[in-house]
């Protein structure tokens, strides 16, 4: 007699999307703002030092005024859910034929006629908290936000900002003159030496970050790591040329 093996079906879909929006949009943000903003003053002066205090700032103000956008609009998309569902709730057991016919109408969407149908809406109607549930998730659209979702979006996408900021600037501060001896000879020869070299530096880790940015989102999201790389690179490269153009543009007419 042979034993059929069984085998536990797993769905692969990934179901973090809320955080992994919040990740991408403060890191795709932090690594391209402060890059073409570092581009920019790097075509316009010579000083690392206030390239590096400017894109600081830029930072501190972006990463709040980004955490603050993603509280707002997680507060704003859980006040949306509990005035929706404060509706719902009414109208079940005020207007039930005009949720009835609702309900028809949800599954005659999916070729579903009403006689089949029929079982399950009085199935709902026998539980009024998974009647108001299929509604707000059929009928409107809408899920359940998580608890406490607006504060972590905020911290997600301030820390995601931050983090993808410091890529490119990390090269101007570590911007640094020769040591050198009495008599002139250099001692230590440091690797970065002038905002120049820091701007290429900067150019070549910003868009590998990108580019690696990119591929993770694309794996996660499944629209392919290539694609995503590719599409995340030339968008933050585009940015940065077009600032670094901008300002010496400006400064050459200045």
């Amino acid at each position: 007699m042979h034993q059929i093996a069984s085998t536990t079906h797993i769905e692969g879909h990934f179901e973090s999307s809320a955080a992994v929006r919040d990740v991408v949009i403060g890191l795709s943000d932090g690594l391209t703002v402060p890059f073409a903003l570092a581009a920019g003053l790097s075509g316009a002066v010579s000083s690392a030092h206030i390239i590096v205090l400017a894109g600081l700032a830029e930072i501190a103000a972006g990463s709040i005024a980004m955490g603050l956008g993603g509280y707002l609009a997680a507060r704003g998309d859980a006040e949306h859910y509990a005035s929706e569902l404060a509706r719902e709730q009414e109208e079940v057991v005020t207007r039930p034929d005009d949720e009835a016919e609702e309900i028809y109408e949800i599954f005659s969407q999916y070729q579903v006629p009403r006689e089949a149908a029929a079982p399950v809406l009085a199935a709902l109607q026998a539980n009024h908290p998974a009647y108001v549930d299929f509604m707000m998730r059929f009928e409107l659209g809408l899920e359940k936000p998580a608890p406490n979702r607006a504060h972590r979006s905020a911290i997600t996408i301030a820390a995601s900002y931050i983090a993808g900021g410091l890529v490119p600037l990390l090269p101007y501060m570590l911007v640094r003159a020769p040591y050198m001896r009495n008599g002139g000879d250099i001692l230590i020869s440091p690797l970065i030496q002038s905002t120049a070299a820091a701007l290429n530096l900067s150019v070549l880790i910003t868009l590998l970050a990108l580019a690696f940015f990119g591929a993770i989102k694309g794996r996660l999201l499944g629209t392919g790591a290539f694609r995503s790389a590719l599409q995340t690179t030339l968008i933050g490269g585009a940015a940065a040329a077009a600032a670094y153009s901008l300002a010496r543009l400006l400064n050459a007419h200045t």
